[in-house]
């Protein structure tokens, strides 16, 4: 095998089929691979097996771990799979009968129990039919690299590294690739490429000490924020207020977060970064915290046990509750809700940085301000003596954090953000100590760590006249927020941009709340349909937002719906409608790059697209229906365009029925791999694995349409299934009314939505125009817009976030 080309990868095998190895198998699976899932033999028999008469040495019986976590996987939730059937790519074995098997893989991933001997022990096991060349890594979260592999030949250890995946492994972005002193620079450089390129991974490179980088600092935040907890007096309820979003952390904050990694489990990494540690200050902070020892004695693990700082039970009316846990007392008490000025101030700004400035500026003498700045700053002290021993670089440290806890910034981010220079000065004024190079850095004249000149990151790469660097930035991926701060907007509204990205192609990216589609956005679309076909050669339609687009904008609709300001909603009905047939209409190619939440109109702005490249954690859907309308912007002109060109000259009915049934269902796609399930996907359309390179791909696939002929899509005519073809529809309709499965006003949705993608009272067969089945959509929606119990559904959606099916 060369070690210098990831396809060369072709066959793994995952050792251990517990949740972390499972969960590799299955994702690497979702990468295309062979994959060989091993486990140890059972020593009894399972009370099932013995009724089927198995003996032990039944090979059903002697791989029934690995088998099982395979029947998991197609079951579990959230997915580990981009579909059910890709679990057909891995085969169950255990560790006696097809150890041998070994030597037939690229590569074989350790995924056992975090126990040294444990581990040991099995790469002996390994090295005995390991074939030269054959790439051996460990998924150990914090064990010391080098010490697992010691009595094993050179040769291997040059081959073996750690490649810690975050659980679960299909979702987390980050890995961390972890070599010791013997291995192969380029067996390190493959397992980045590996992982990055063919697993759509961010990694870092991380050096053999405890706990490497993100559980280093996560856990050492956790440890921080729970001694400044105790020393303010704070409520678990008011910590997570403060240590969430508001910090541009998750939701899941602080405590919720320990109850859902294990209050026992954060004691173990507690326990290994203290055992390992030469520094007295931070053994003293890796302590056991008294009280994480008191709740794991009682038994309160956190969620695997039922409770920990939070706890759910049964309500007094029989739905359920959650209490929370007192502090001082160690009861449980009804969770209550945090309110403030200062957290009022953090929920209004904008952005990370605006937000975390709220928390410490509104009000700084108060405990919550006082509360943040403490947990902030001992975690930015700490993350920077880290420098150099965690890793060599401060993007390394802010992406582990980034990927691997889903901090919206990493530490030298956030300090930028806050201000380097005044923070510093604040840090000195209160005696803390500040790391050397940090004060030496500020002498020089910087004021940040990172800087933006002429489109490109620059970052920290050493003081003492090092000044700044380059950041390192693969060339497949492009970075939206430096081509703007390099002056590269051609076009400008409140909610859309148009960026150049270089080769004469521009990208379009909405920027609206939520992404959400307004006027604001649909001007913009217009005005780039014009500006393309004028100066440029196609057009990317993408962003680097949380999601691409959750839909139009339905507050806006609603409003004007409950005014009966009817010409306004056709209006706003037929301005979108229009602004999506520009993009089908333009003489230059056009590619859209969506990912993750990509709903209703986020859809509609993606089928004009002459193709559509999904990132893999694509959730995409014609979701309409869920507040009571139907696709208007094009969307359901396009699935009756979708089923005419299926059937050829054939039937429209058997492909109408399957879309049909998608758009009424308002079904969504688990994954971009999983859009040709719902039957959203076109032959042209693709997934890329590498969600980080959707543009430059995006780009790629525009000049490649050029330099093609690129020649726009033809005014064609639609062939409908007609009123014969409506009537099919509406008969299963009125059968899911009959057998409950539907209440009456999603029959009326239904009937509509036959209506127009049936194509009306045409004949069967008839070819009608796009322009004649948008104008059935904008009948049908208006339509609805007046019924009550739609504007009940959209008011509901605004207010709650899920669909009210009255």
């Amino acid at each position: 095998m060369s070690i210098n080309r990831t396809g060369t990868v072709r066959r793994a095998a995952v050792i251990g089929s517990g949740v972390m190895g499972a969960g590799i198998a299955a994702h690497l699976a979702n990468a295309g691979m062979r994959v060989l899932l091993l486990d140890v033999v059972p020593q009894t028999l399972l009370p099932e097996e013995e009724k089927r008469g198995l003996p032990l040495a039944s090979p059903q019986v002697r791989s029934r771990l690995s088998q099982a976590a395979i029947g998991r996987m197609v079951k579990a939730q959230p997915a580990p799979l981009y579909e059910p059937s890709l679990a057909a790519r891995i085969t169950a074995g255990n560790l006696e009968d097809h150890l041998t098997a070994l030597s037939e893989v690229d590569w074989i991933v350790e995924a056992v129990v975090e126990r040294l001997d444990v581990k040991r022990s099995l790469f002996e096991k390994v090295e005995s039919v390991w074939k030269p060349g054959t790439l051996v890594t460990s998924n150990t979260s914090g064990l010391s690299v080098a010490e697992m592999v010691e009595g094993r030949s050179e040769a291997f250890r040059q081959h073996f590294a750690v490649t810690h995946f975050f659980n679960p492994p299909r979702y987390m972005k980050l890995v961390e690739v972890v070599p010791t002193a013997d291995t192969d620079p380029a067996v390190t450089a493959l397992l980045a490429a590996l992982c990055e390129e063919r697993l759509g991974k961010g990694v870092v490179v991380a050096k053999d000490t405890p706990n490497f980088i993100a559980n280093r600092i996560g856990t050492y935040g956790m440890l921080v924020t729970l001694e400044e907890v105790l020393r303010y007096g704070l409520t678990v309820e008011e910590a997570d207020a403060l240590t969430g979003p508001a910090m541009g952390r998750p939701k899941t904050a602080t405590f919720r977060m320990l109850d859902l990694v294990g209050l026992d489990t954060l004691l173990h990494v507690v326990d290994n970064v203290r055992d390992k540690s030469s520094d007295p200050a931070e053994r003293e902070t890796f302590a056991r915290p008294p009280l994480l020892e008191q709740l794991v004695a009682a038994g309160r693990l956190g969620e695997k046990s039922g409770g920990g700082f939070y706890r759910k039970i049964k309500g007094p009316k029989g739905g359920s509750e959650i209490e929370s846990l007192d502090l001082q007392s160690l009861a449980y008490r009804s969770r209550s809700s945090v309110k403030g000025p200062i957290i009022d101030a953090a929920k209004a700004a904008k952005g990370t940085g605006g937000k975390v400035k709220a928390l410490l500026g509104t009000d700084p003498n108060h405990r919550y301000a006082q509360f943040a700045w403490q947990t902030i700053k001992r975690t930015l002290l700490y993350s920077a003596n880290l420098v150099g021993v965690i890793a060599d670089s401060i993007t390394d440290i802010d992406k582990a954090m980034k990927w691997g806890f889903n901090w919206e910034l990493g530490p030298f981010e956030l300090w930028d953000a806050l201000g380097l220079q005044k923070s510093v000065a604040r840090m000195k004024a209160e005696g803390d100590v500040v790391p050397e190079w940090v004060v030496q850095w500020i002498t020089e004249g910087h004021s940040s760590f990172y800087a933006v000149q002429e489109g490109k990151r620059l970052v920290y790469s050493g003081a003492g006249g090092g000044g700044y660097a380059i950041e390192e930035q693969s060339p497949d991926e492009i970075s939206l927020a430096a081509l703007k701060e390099a002056g590269r907007t051609v076009l400008r509204t409140s909610d859309a941009s148009l960026i150049d990205l270089g080769d004469d192609v521009v990208c379009l990216e909405f920027h609206s709340q939520n992404n959400a589609i307004g006027g604001e956005v649909l001007t913009a679309i217009r005005r780039t349909a014009d500006e393309v076909s004028r100066n440029w050669r196609g057009l990317v339609i993408a962003n680097d937002g949380r999601n691409f687009c959750v839909g139009a904008n339905l507050l806006l609709l609603l409003m004007e719906a409950q005014n009966g300001e009817w010409d306004e909603v056709e209006d706003i009905i037929r301005m979108f409608q229009s602004s999506m047939l520009s993009i089908k209409k333009l003489d230059r190619p056009v590619v859209a790059a969506p990912h993750r939440m990509t709903l209703g109109g986020g859809v509609e702005a993606c089928l004009p697209a002459d193709q559509i490249i999904f990132s893999p954690e694509t959730y995409f859907g014609l979701v309409e229906t869920g507040v009571g309308l139907i696709p208007a912007g094009g969307g359901s002109k396009e699935a009756a365009i979708m089923a005419a060109a299926r059937a050829g000259g054939g039937e429209i009915q058997p492909h109408l029925n399957e879309l049909f049934e998608t758009v009424a269902m308002a079904r969504t796609s688990s994954s971009g791999f999983d859009v040709g399930r719902i039957g959203l996907k076109r032959p042209q359309d693709r997934v890329i694995m590498r969600q980080d390179a959707r543009i430059a791909e995006a780009k790629r696939a525009v000049l490649e349409l050029d330099r093609a002929g690129y020649t726009p899509q033809p005014e064609s005519r639609v062939r409908v299934a007609g009123r014969e073809g409506k009537a099919v529809l509406r008969m299963g309709v009125h059968s899911l009314l009959l057998g409950g499965q539907i209440s009456k006003h999603d029959a009326l949705i239904g009937n509509k939505l036959a209506h127009v993608m049936a194509g009306g009272d045409a004949a069967p067969g008839a070819e009608v125009s796009e322009q004649y089945l948008l104008d059935l959509e904008c009948e049908a929606f208006l339509s609805l817009c007046g019924e009550r119990k739609t504007q009940d559904r959209m008011s509901h959606m605004l207010s709650t976030g899920k669909p009210l099916r009255n």
